[in-house]
């Protein structure tokens, strides 16, 4: 069987650099390979290279497992060494942007029509708009500006904290904030497209009201916490965002439940049991 994102990590994230690498890395590889694919997939946009970012990871990983010495996670670890992997194998894309647009052009503070949440997840056309939002999240990851990319990628899909990313990415945690919530505000706007509109009230409050309302549920959303917002404080314009904003960290964390590729799996452990990895 090919390693899933949702298997159980807990025994691989409990290995502290004692263990064998004959032992701990194939734990590493069936607990996160299916998910470092998916970030693979999302890091390098192409599914050969993606297979090629495993590899030398988890080979990496068996390579220098003598040098973990227990103090952060495994799993933490071993998405530092796939952040390097990436930063190496990536090239710049014709036509990649060199910035995200600005608040403005992200946000929907204006007036008219704004795209809507599906409702009941289980109706026929709430899961064809879902499949659909999906693939528009997809295709505006992989146009992220790396320096977005990889924050976003590392904590809705990886689902690192905020100083587990920055410790990957040797960033400060208001750095990953930053570009993190820059580049979920560009998925989300990207996600719109899928979605059905309606007329909408423009916003009832200032606009400093709606920024701080909003960066109040980014961080709710950063920290996995379901914020609940005081009566007649929201507006229906500003309820509307945060439910695409909701909606678009869903999709994200369907997205982390890809499986590592069965031959891939097979390929990887059989070049770690011929010892392809090189002398430790």
């Amino acid at each position: 069987m090919g390693g899933r994102a949702g298997s159980d990590p807990r025994g691989a994230d409990e290995l502290d650099g004692s263990e064998p690498r004959e032992v701990a890395i194939p734990l590493l590889v069936d607990a996160h390979g299916g998910r470092l694919f998916s970030l693979g997939m999302r890091f390098c946009g192409d599914r050969e290279e993606a297979r090629d970012l495993v590899q030398e990871t988890f080979l990496l990983a068996f390579r220098k497992w003598h040098q973990f010495e227990g103090r952060a996670r495994p799993s933490t670890w071993l998405y530092t060494i796939a952040a390097r992997v990436c930063q190496r194998f990536h090239r710049k894309r014709s036509g990649e942007p060199e910035r995200l647009e600005s608040l403005d052009e992200l946000l929907p503070f204006g007036s008219g029509p704004m795209a809507v949440a599906p409702g009941d997840e289980d109706e026929p056309l709430a899961r064809e708009l879902l499949t659909e939002a999906r693939e528009q999240a997809e295709r505006a990851i992989a146009a992220l500006p790396l320096a977005f990319r990889m924050p976003f990628v590392l904590k809705e899909i990886a689902g690192l904290s905020l100083a587990e990313v920055g410790a990957v990415l040797g960033l400060k945690e208001a750095t990953v904030k930053t570009r993190l919530h820059r580049a979920r505000l560009r998925v989300r706007k990207a996600l719109e497209q899928a979605l059905p509109r309606r007329d909408v009230p423009p916003v009832i409050f200032s606009r400093q009201v709606c920024l701080d309302l909003l960066q109040a549920k980014q961080d709710a959303l950063d920290h996995g916490a379901d914020f609940q917002f005081p009566d007649r404080v929201v507006c229906e314009r500003c309820a509307e965002l945060f439910a695409t904003l909701d909606l678009t960290q869903g999709v994200c964390r369907d997205i982390a439940r890809g499986e590592l590729p069965d031959e891939l799996r097979r390929e990887l452990l059989a070049r770690l049991d011929r010892g392809d990895a090189g002398p430790a």
